[in-house]
């Protein structure tokens, strides 16, 4: 398990609302016990000897303080899961723990590599919408209502931190994460004032009161701003944040925490990509009226050792890196923070990169497999994120990609990110900041690595987007099967495949073209049998890792 059984117990307050899955349907104890062991399990543990006493105590608040994320987070994904959770804890079987441990792993009744199925007994589809909005209402109707609000409301409403219920008339209303969630932010609060006033490090304690601030005031702002110019020895980021839960618009936050250690070492030999921002940005493959004449001017890089994760952090798949804060605001004015977790990068590139490449890449190619290359390309992923189309004007109005694109925006975006990274990389290259001799490892690498998001299942939004990469790819002819199966690169067609979808994707995002996404998507998000037989014959690597927090729970012993 990767978190506490009381930290997630800690505010369950709501109703299970039951589905429909048939009892006979649903997998039995073993069959959990394989599903788990998709995820393999690795010690989580962060070297704090170089820590003072005073900052060892603050980490300690800010771990107690992430625990709450856990069951403000299952609150998030469904109304049910708190009663759910009573139940399962009540169910002393073997049968019953198996269910408890999957369940946790998934912060849910569904099965997130198996396309959301449920495996608890009474439980229907996941929901769409989350717990987001209200449970009897349909998209169309909250859409409609939204679109009618005079705009200071429908900014409230289509915004990060508000949930959508009835009203006591019955109508829909916004109300505000602060309100909706205020047990547990109470609690967060508390914690983040007591782990300001421990430490000595002046951009950590003024985060950290911001940020309190903000749990209790529902306006992040600030806080964004002061985590973008956060410099200390702990990196947290902890508060609501990606908007994939929210499958009916890509309006919503999640809560999510990452309480990390700097590698200051790592961070400084990276700082140099921040001065190719502009210059990547001037040269993106589209239409320079499309272009930032100036990006946010900030943008630092941070590489990062976690010591625990919680929420939207901490559920299924793991996080290799992240890129925020998401509001086009703060993004304007102070660019955005890339933070790469490095200790679970290796974890991922040791435990599921290496056995994917000796199965699914051509022989003379599985030597070219490389962490750096591994490591470099989730850097520029997370650096692109940040470049490209975000604020747009659309028929005389201004608004953002994500508002026009909605829940299309995530799987798009998360392809923009992957493939105009490998341009950016050639870009590099081709221009001499970076070695050109790595020019195959970084395609060969990247090749490997399609089949490892592949295999989260294509109702998650890096599957998605990688699936549009790896048809378009195999279209253009970069990627080619051998007679055994094995895949390679063309690593001129590759080139130019990229470049072409790249500026297809840009494209798209600069018009908030919604039908020729969705277009764009039902051809393209699909696997085709040959990519199929290769994730076949992966069924004995593991697909993503499940961490252990030894260091983290350490803190809390005496």
């Amino acid at each position: 398990m990767r978190c506490s059984i009381p930290a997630v117990v800690a505010a369950v307050l709501c109703h299970w609302l039951p589905g429909a899955a048939a009892a006979e349907e649903l997998p039995k104890a073993e069959q959990l016990a394989a599903w788990s062991a998709r995820f393999a399990p690795v010690e989580v543990k962060v070297d704090l000897a170089g820590l003072p006493k005073q900052e060892r105590a603050a980490l300690t608040k800010l771990v107690e303080a992430s625990r709450y994320v856990d069951a403000l987070f299952m609150r998030q994904r469904s109304a049910g899961n708190d009663a759910l959770l009573f139940q399962l804890l009540s169910d002393r079987s073997a049968l019953g723990k198996a269910r408890l441990d999957y369940f946790l792993l998934n912060k849910g009744p569904w099965s997130e590599l198996d396309e959301d199925k449920p495996f608890l007994p009474g439980i229907g589809a996941k929901s769409q919408s989350a717990n987001f909005y209200p449970a009897n209402a349909t998209r169309e109707q909250v859409d409609a209502w939204m679109q009618g609000l005079p705009q200071a409301q429908k900014t409230d409403a289509t915004g990060f931190f508000t949930t959508i219920r009835r009203g006591g008339d019955g109508k829909f209303v916004a109300v505000p994460y602060s309100l909706e969630y205020q047990g547990e932010l109470m609690q967060m609060s508390r914690l983040l004032r007591e782990a300001a006033a421990l430490t000595q490090q002046p951009t950590l304690k003024s985060f950290l009161e911001k940020r309190a601030d903000a749990f209790i005031s529902n306006d992040y702002y600030a806080s964004d701003v002061a985590w973008m110019e956060l410099d200390a020895s702990i990196e947290p980021t902890i508060g609501p944040y990606e908007v994939y839960e929210d499958e009916w618009f890509n309006f919503k936050a999640a809560y999510e925490s990452f309480i990390t250690l700097t590698d200051t070492a790592e961070t400084d030999k990276l700082k140099r990509f921040s001065s190719q921002l502009q210059a990547l940005e001037d040269h993106l493959p589209i239409d320079s009226k499309f272009r930032k004449p100036k990006i946010g001017g900030y943008s630092p890089i941070r590489v990062v050792n976690v010591v625990f994760s919680a929420g939207d952090a901490n559920h299924g798949v793991q996080t290799a890196a992240f890129n925020l804060p998401n509001d086009e605001r703060v993004v304007a004015e102070k660019g955005s923070k890339r933070v790469l977790l490095k200790n679970f990068q290796q974890a991922k590139f040791d435990k599921v990169l290496i056995p994917i490449s000796n199965v699914a890449l051509a022989p003379q190619d599985e030597s070219l497999v490389s962490f750096d290359a591994f490591f470099t390309h989730i850097l520029m992923h997370e650096l692109m994120h940040g470049l490209g189309p975000q604020t747009i004007v659309i028929d005389g109005r201004q608004s953002t990609v994500r508002q026009e694109l909605k829940e299309l925006n995530g799987p798009l975006e998360e392809a923009k990110a992957d493939v105009s990274g490998l341009w950016a990389l050639q870009y590099l290259m081709d221009t001499g900041f970076l070695d050109k001799k790595q020019e195959r490892n970084m395609y060969v690498t990247f090749l490997a690595s399609t089949f490892r998001t592949l295999r989260f299942g294509l109702n998650a939004a890096h599957a998605k987007g990688m699936a549009l990469q790896v048809n378009s790819l195999l279209d253009g002819g970069a990627i080619r099967v051998d007679a055994q199966g094995r895949f390679t690169v063309d690593v001129p067609k590759a080139k130019r495949a990229v470049t072409a979808l790249t500026r297809q994707i840009m494209t798209l995002q600069a018009h908030g073209d919604y039908a020729g996404v969705k277009s764009l998507m039902e051809r393209m998000v699909v696997v085709r049998p040959e990519v199929q037989r290769v994730l076949d014959r992966l069924g004995q690597v593991p697909v993503d890792i499940a961490p252990q927090f030894v260091t983290a729970n350490s803190l809390a012993q005496p």
